[in-house]
């Protein structure tokens, strides 16, 4: 993967979310998402937060690193639900927008080869953008559940597999387990009728299915044993049940 192909399927991801939010009234603005306690306002307001803070992260290190100490700090208060709950829809979604133009605008010629600051560990450029799309995908799918709008299922959700499964390790450390190198093969039906794969094809220990329902899991969305998922092996259950594709503290379940 290469920055201009991630950077490409970010702006698309964009898109799609814009032609989700385009046209929401004020009361659909305020309808409760998935998320416990979170509007549609949240979900789009901690977006925008965040598309600024990875701006800050690629263009001044040293000042997002003192930002997200700072962040770090203020927990359990919230700020990137802030804006959002200061001013109406539309205002929201036109700063969104501004914030996620100038994210893609930021990253052309970003050195492939560069690490890049975050709030868990420091990630390459791809990974770090493959993270923002990833964060896009789940606060759009949030939002369209909320407003029974259809999901936005494409091919781009193999960016969203892929962190999931390189974050098998984050996944358990967060979650106070034990460190765990034995392999696992990971096969999911695609929406083009593909598979996508990770992992030796004859590891003991494996996770098959549909990337979808893959996604909502890595993303925490749905329950490791309420998807269509097949698990097998002890390692394969154990990083199923805990698996996050995003930074920070587990999802409260």
């Amino acid at each position: 993967m290469d920055i201009d192909t991630i950077t490409s399927d970010l702006v698309d991801e964009h898109d799609a979310l814009t032609a989700l939010l385009q046209g929401l009234t004020p009361a659909e603005w305020r309808s409760p998402t998935p998320s416990v306690g979170w509007t549609v306002a949240d979900q789009i307001s901690h977006l925008q937060f965040f598309d600024e803070r990875a701006l800050l992260a690629i263009t001044n290190p040293e000042e997002f690193a003192a930002d997200r100490d700072a962040l770090v700090a203020r927990v359990p208060d919230d700020p990137s639900i802030e804006l959002g709950r200061r001013v109406s829809g539309d205002e929201l979604f036109a700063s969104w927008r501004r914030s996620a133009r100038r994210l893609t605008s930021g990253v052309v010629g970003l050195d492939v080869s560069r690490r890049l600051l975050w709030y868990g560990p420091a990630m390459s450029a791809v990974s770090f953008l493959t993270a923002r799309l990833m964060e896009c995908w789940t606060h759009g799918h949030d939002v369209a559940v909320a407003t029974g709008r259809p999901p936005v299922i494409t091919s781009r959700l193999r960016h969203v597999a892929h962190i999931g499964v390189g974050a098998r390790p984050f996944s358990l450390r967060i979650n106070g387990l034990e460190s765990d190198d034995r392999p696992i093969h990971v096969r999911l039906d695609a929406p083009d009728g593909s598979s996508w794969t990770w992992g030796p094809s004859d590891a003991e220990h494996r996770v098959e299915g549909d990337a979808y329902d893959f996604c909502l899991v890595v993303t925490q969305r749905r329950e490791a044993n309420e998807s269509g998922l097949r698990v097998s092996g002890e390692a394969a259950r154990t990083w199923i049940a805990v698996a996050q594709a995003f930074a920070g503290p587990p999802r409260t379940r």
